[in-house]
């Protein structure tokens, strides 16, 4: 019986934390509600007695994801932003 109690409690966060990760709009925070996503996943698979399966789920999905998720969207915020030479037109006359 408080397995199963467990289970479900395991089950509301992976839900809970699921659905924040699609309502928020901001990517570097939607990465960050992914890994604790990932994290309450894992707690799952080891309630559900599947401990290599929750290794996995922590590597995979509470560091590694969030973790290229975040590198991307700061390489992208900083591709976009103007630097000091695009501001002013370059002299092609050579």
């Amino acid at each position: 019986m408080a397995e199963n109690l467990l289970a479900c409690l395991a089950l509301l966060l992976v839900v809970a934390s699921s659905t924040a990760a699609v309502l928020v709009r901001s990517p570097g925070r939607q990465a960050l509600v992914l890994a604790v996503a990932g994290l309450a996943l894992a707690v799952l698979f080891t309630v559900l007695q599947a401990p290599d399966v929750a290794l996995s789920q922590l590597a995979v999905g509470s560091v590694l994801t969030p973790l290229l998720l975040m590198l991307t969207v700061h390489k992208v915020h900083r591709r976009s932003r103007p630097g000091p030479s695009a501001s002013r037109p370059k002299d092609r006359r050579r």
